[in-house]
């Protein structure tokens, strides 16, 4: 009753498949494809098309981009961000700049820490725990990126 359509979707999935491996294969396996970022452009590309097909509505997604109730919530056309006056801009970064400040001697031995800690393979997140106390988020992404390199989109 409905048993060759699972087939044939069956073999349809197995093909994609195959052909994936094979293309995964002409770029050197696994490692070699992970070399040239085939794996991250493939999922980006992906990725791009599946949110341009629900952004023009050729992909309806019910209730998102598709039959929405006439009668219900009014969608804002125009989004109304929330800026922090000039007031709290500085009061956050002279709070920044003390922070940095009082924890000058501390700091650069557990970003230190951290750093070996992703060399090494350990468990890293134990070691932000306790580097958040004395680091502030940019140290921290400023460490992180000198040792594991900044990724950056290919568009």
């Amino acid at each position: 009753q409905g048993a060759f359509v699972i087939e044939e979707l069956t073999e349809l999935v197995e093909e994609a498949v195959l052909l994936e491996f094979e293309r995964i294969t002409e770029r050197g396996g696994v490692l070699g494809a992970m070399e040239t970022g085939y794996q991250r452009g493939k999922i980006q590309d992906e990725s791009m098309h599946y949110e341009m097909l629900k952004h023009t509505g050729e992909l309806p997604i019910i209730g998102v981009n598709t039959f929405r109730n006439p009668h219900g919530d009014p969608v804002n056309d125009k989004l109304e961000l929330a800026r922090s006056t000039e007031e709290e801009k500085q009061s956050q970064l002279k709070r920044l700049v003390d922070f940095h400040a009082r924890h000058a001697k501390e700091a650069p031995a557990m970003l230190a820490r951290l750093k070996q800690a992703v060399i090494d393979n350990q468990n890293v997140f134990e070691v932000l725990m306790h580097a958040v106390r004395v680091c502030s988020l940019g140290q921290i992404t400023n460490a992180l990126f000198e040792v594991g390199g900044q990724y950056r989109r290919n568009m």
